[in-house]
């Protein structure tokens, strides 16, 4: 991002949200109707000091701020006020609720405003995934689970011998899921429905037959598979259930291309596109900021 603001001296007017959430604090700021975004690890118990220091990497002081919004997991912690400005608390069911749908909206066509409150089922594929109903300005939490990001680094330390999510997805990349999965064809020796031969029958299946062995990049690649594949039922089931007809996808895992591919794979083999937008790992911070701004 274009650093915004030095010395505590900037523009006046700014809107900033920040995402404070178990992996990375997201932050994002709109001066004169563009918005800035970037994001640094979460450390700690988030306080008055983290906020300061999360607005200075994005070159802004709390004075140069006209309003604040915070949400996230870990954002409780801080308090209503930080040097006598009131710090906005946006729960974090309505900022990725409401971060899906004007993310989505860029995608979806027709009016802009429309479809900002257009009813959208918001998957947040962070650390863990929470799948959100949004319907105009309610947002309801309709199911989730732990399987995310944290596990894709998780079991890449035991797999890969790296928690680095570029050098996972460049190996997933180069990789093939069935090096480490049985798929239909090595079980029923042909599609099933929708699904065709080379469609996962069982995630890292081969692994438990004898001596298999299978590459570094095979492995990443049935990693990525079995979290992108778990994500991706759990939205089309959960948009299913809620009747609704738009999903997106928000949250840092987007940020890989491997992943976004097999939600894309997933999608296609059961007739629901999921919407993957720029920049999606923002969407939280996204939410909180409209949130503040519309309030």
């Amino acid at each position: 991002m274009t650093h915004l603001a030095r010395n505590g001296h900037g523009p006046h007017g700014v809107s900033v949200a920040i995402d404070f959430g178990i992996s990375n604090t997201d932050a994002v700021a709109r001066v004169d109707g563009a918005l800035h975004r970037w994001t640094r690890p979460s450390v700690g118990t988030p306080d008055a000091g983290t906020v300061h220091d999360v607005l200075a990497a994005g070159g802004l002081s709390l004075a140069s701020v006209s309003r604040l919004a915070v949400t996230g997991g870990r954002h409780r912690a801080l308090p209503p006020e930080i040097d006598g400005r009131v710090i906005a608390s946006v729960h974090e069911v309505s900022a990725i609720g409401r971060g899906g749908q004007t993310l989505a909206a860029g995608l979806l066509g027709g009016d802009h405003g429309e479809a900002a409150n257009a009813p959208t089922l918001v998957v947040s594929a962070g650390s863990g995934t929470a799948v959100i109903a949004a319907r105009g300005d309610a947002c309801t939490h309709v199911t989730g689970t732990g399987v995310g990001g944290g596990t894709l680094l998780g079991l890449g330390r035991l797999l890969l011998g790296t928690t680095d999510a570029l050098a996972i997805d460049a190996l997933a990349l180069a990789g093939n899921p069935n090096g480490a999965d049985l798929s239909l064809q090595d079980v029923v020796l042909g599609p099933i429905g929708a699904l065709p031969p080379d469609a996962t029958a069982v995630n890292f299946g081969k692994l438990a037959r004898g001596a298999h062995e299978a590459t570094r990049e095979d492995l990443a690649a049935a990693l990525v598979t079995l979290v992108g594949q778990v994500i991706a039922i759990t939205a089309i089931n959960a948009a299913r259930a809620e009747r609704l007809e738009h999903v997106v996808v928000i949250g840092h895992l987007t940020d890989m291309p491997s992943f976004r591919a097999v939600l894309d794979r997933v999608g296609a083999y059961y007739g629901m596109q999921l919407l993957l937008p720029d920049h999606a790992g923002y969407g939280t911070a996204v939410g909180a900021l409209r949130e503040v701004e519309q309030g």
